[in-house]
């Protein structure tokens, strides 16, 4: 956050807007229209938090691309520009194609999609989209950013790769190069364990031993089931090896908040539970994030998620893109972006930037256990000729995205 009295903030501000050939102080008589929509999918009835200290919420996303609304034309007034906002959220099973051409005959040019991947890939690939960007803010898959990119694509929220390397970078630096691995029976639970494996060997652990856990999504513990489960998962664990950390894959949120101090040996777990690497936490606060986090409090009157950063960080990249170049023009806007100029600021530490080659959103990655921010990668050592924070997911010569 900047530290010049606000007279100063004011007049730097001022300084830009007439750089961009536009007075600060008197409004375009017609500003120029930058419209975009946030295009969601309603929470499935059946996912509802394990605990009951976590909030049910049906607005994720959307609360943070609203925010991104109200930040961008916070200053778009000022340089003859607005951003205009429209909303489809549709029912899970519901037709998303219906909902896209319900935005793109509101004039809806900019898409911010808050879908899992499969329903991303048929927004992609529908008719209706034409040629208009889409921002990726929900969707961790990495095929998304792999064999299955798409040049129209944009990623705002980072891949699992980005996460599992991020995790062990900071494993590294604990040297807890042992690890023992506990996935789900989910497609996306086993989908991790791999990438968690993956990331295992890029950044020299070992993976010594795994276990699936065998129970249903949905077979969560009854009332009283304590004394159950700390029999259980002990005996479900103790034929591991010897391992310096217990590593958590469980997307679904569906078994592994029971792990922690159940454990065979006292062992940390890490992963999708216990230590976790994420994009954004309601307990960071550095680097300006408190502000952040109180604006998206009043607006929102809850706690900012991952996904509601990843919508924010796409509404502000268009905001800085439009407001640096004084355009609306796609072509002006996208070039920009993928410019070497391009830098937002993301309360994250590093300014993020996109990656040319997949356009994947480059940014710092939060460690973080329940209630507090124990780090944040990338780690200090893991170097890259490009930038650091590039050592976190696919590289350039890795990447498997041809546009």
């Amino acid at each position: 956050m900047s530290t010049l009295p606000r007279a100063f903030r004011w007049l730097a501000l001022g300084g830009l807007a007439l750089g961009l050939g536009w007075s600060p102080l008197v409004p375009a008589d017609t500003p120029a229209s930058i419209v975009v929509g946030y295009l969601g999918m309603e929470r499935p009835d059946d996912q509802e938090p394990l605990s009951v200290l976590d909030p049910v919420i049906d607005d994720e996303g959307l609360q943070g691309a609203r925010l991104g609304i109200n930040d961008n034309n916070a200053t778009a007034q000022f340089l003859g520009q607005e951003f205009v906002f429209h909303e489809a959220v549709v029912a899970q099973g519901g037709d998303v194609g219906e909902a896209l051409e319900s935005l793109v005959e509101r004039g809806v040019e900019w898409i911010v999609s808050g879908l899992p991947a499969a329903a991303l890939n048929e927004v992609m690939a529908h008719p209706a989209r034409g040629g208009r960007v889409v921002f990726n803010a929900w969707a961790p898959d990495d095929e998304l950013r792999g064999e299955a990119c798409h040049p129209e694509l944009y990623h705002t929220t980072p891949s699992r790769r980005m996460l599992a390397d991020a995790l062990a970078q900071f494993l590294g630096f604990k040297q807890w190069d042992r690890w023992a691995l506990v996935y789900g029976n989910t497609d996306e639970d086993r989908i991790l364990a791999d990438v968690l494996r993956a990331s295992a060997e890029r950044y020299g652990h070992r993976v010594v031993g795994d276990r699936m856990w065998p129970h249903d999504p949905m077979a969560r513990r009854a009332e009283g089931g304590f004394h159950a489960i700390q029999r259980e998962i002990p005996v479900f664990l103790q034929d591991l090896p010897e391992h310096d950390v217990l590593v958590i894959a469980d997307e679904t949120d569906y078994f592994g908040e029971y792990f922690p101090f159940q454990t065979w040996a006292p062992r940390p777990v890490v992963g999708t539970q216990g230590l976790m690497a994420t994009p954004w936490h309601r307990a960071h606060e550095s680097w300006g994030a408190v502000q952040l986090q109180r604006r998206f409090e009043k607006l929102a009157d809850r706690w900012m998620t991952p996904r509601d950063f990843g919508a924010w960080l796409a509404l502000r990249s268009l905001g800085e893109a439009t407001a640096r170049t004084g355009s609306v023009e796609r072509d002006a806007v996208l070039d920009y972006m993928l410019s070497e100029e391009f830098e937002l600021a993301g309360y994250l530490g590093f300014p993020v930037s996109y990656r040319t080659w997949n356009h994947q959103l480059r940014q710092p990655i939060l460690i973080t256990g329940p209630r507090m921010v124990a780090s944040v990668s990338p780690q200090e050592g893991y170097l890259h000729p490009r930038t650091p924070l590039d050592a976190l997911g696919a590289d350039e010569g890795e990447s498997q995205c041809r546009f």
